[in-house]
């Protein structure tokens, strides 16, 4: 497992149209992802057993989380319990960093590479 890791060596992979996500480091306890959004892309209602924790690294962001939306900006965060609906709809482009516990197994089974 590589203890520095440098943007540069990640490449982007493309989930959804107008979102882009690098998985930046990760062990089975913990994952950080960069996920770029162009305005107007979706991340889409879902939910997962996994907690999460977003930072709002740029852009504005419409975030719903269990049917409450909020709009967040740059240096904002949020909290997302395990198996509660939650989505993102960009409002002005930008970056969130999401970080899992445990790591996202779906964001890596096709890698079978682990950082």
């Amino acid at each position: 497992m590589n203890v520095f890791i440098e943007d540069k060596d990640i490449a982007w992979e493309h989930p959804d149209p107008g979102i882009r996500r690098k998985v930046m480091a990760y062990n089975e306890q913990l994952m950080l992802v960069k996920v770029e959004f162009q305005q107007g892309a979706v991340g889409a209602l879902h939910e997962h057993y996994h907690s999460q924790m977003s930072h709002v690294e740029s852009g504005v962001f419409e975030i719903t989380i269990d049917g409450e939306k909020k709009v967040l900006k740059a240096g904002d965060a949020y909290y997302i319990p395990p198996h509660v609906v939650h989505g993102a709809l960009c409002l002005e482009p930008g970056v969130l960093i999401d970080v899992f516990s445990p790591y996202r197994e779906d964001f890596v089974k096709r890698e079978g590479v682990e950082r």
